[in-house]
């Protein structure tokens, strides 16, 4: 995938694995309550490749860690 911020994607995907650690979730767990593959959440939180994510998915994502969404977006 091209992306003019790659960086921004390897951001978001580690603060989803940040998050979803903090809740206590696997990622078959976060998989499957999002209705998602595990090699979806894997590519989405490794940071060798550059996976997008809907807004759809990113809404569910977070609802399932119960966070904002901002979060995963924000820049600390």
């Amino acid at each position: 995938m091209f992306t003019e911020f790659p960086e921004r994607y390897i951001t978001l995907g580690l603060k989803i694995a940040y998050y979803r650690k903090k809740a206590g979730l696997t990622q078959e767990l976060l998989a499957e309550r999002v209705g998602k593959s595990v090699n979806f959440i894997a590519q989405v939180e490794g940071t060798g490749t550059i996976r997008g994510v809907s807004l759809e998915t990113l809404f569910k994502i977070a609802q399932v860690l119960d966070i904002p969404p901002a979060k995963l977006l924000a820049d600390d």
